[in-house]
């Protein structure tokens, strides 16, 4: 299957509301349409995670991010053109999105991806796209394919074909939380 029939298929999925599992900038994950509040809750059953814990979205352009939040602070930005690792910014309050997307108090997980399939994908669906690792909650996050349980692979809508044979690891992100007042925390480096 060619690069460009497995983003097709992806993104046909996202399309119909149904959930993948690809590989991220990180970790391989389970994705799904943001804005689709149904298929943002079978991400939930399927990780067997409580929706009072957020989950992460990817973006394909930086550019975006005044789409998908009230407020994006200038040093947002500023942090964005001077990570060398993939960085998720936890924003005060998401907007056009899925609200079972959303932390309780509004606030929602996004990072900009520099991988050109993520990027793709994202390009293709035209919408943000739920990122959160593909793995029963609080089991071990699969870095390469051959780690992913069985049950979650079965699960998943679609799998893609790009980068199953792949046996480097990537870290998960950098996670900060940055406030419309510009004041920031880091909570994993």
């Amino acid at each position: 299957m060619t690069f460009e029939e497995d983003i097709k298929n992806a993104v046909d999925t996202l399309k119909r509301g149904g959930v993948i599992l690809y590989p991220t900038d990180t970790v391989w994950g389970l994705g799904c349409d943001a804005t689709n509040a149904k298929a943002v809750e079978r991400v939930y059953e399927i990780k067997r995670r409580a929706d009072s814990k957020a989950l992460i979205v990817l973006l394909g352009n930086r550019n975006d991010l005044y789409r998908y939040v009230d407020e994006v602070p200038d040093v947002a930005m500023e942090l964005l053109d001077v990570s060398v690792r993939p960085t998720t910014v936890i924003y005060d309050k998401g907007i056009n999105m899925a609200g079972n997307v959303t932390a309780d108090d509004g606030s929602v997980a996004i990072r900009v991806s520099s991988d050109p399939f993520c990027r793709q994908l994202c390009r293709g669906l035209r919408r943000p796209l739920v990122s959160t690792s593909a793995n029963i909650s609080g089991q071990p996050t699969p870095a390469l394919f051959s780690e992913i349980s069985p049950e979650i692979v079965n699960a998943a809508d679609y799998v893609v074909e790009h980068r199953r044979n792949d046996n480097s690891r990537a870290l998960p992100s950098i996670i900060i939380k940055i406030s419309a007042d510009s004041t920031f925390k880091i909570l994993r480096k």
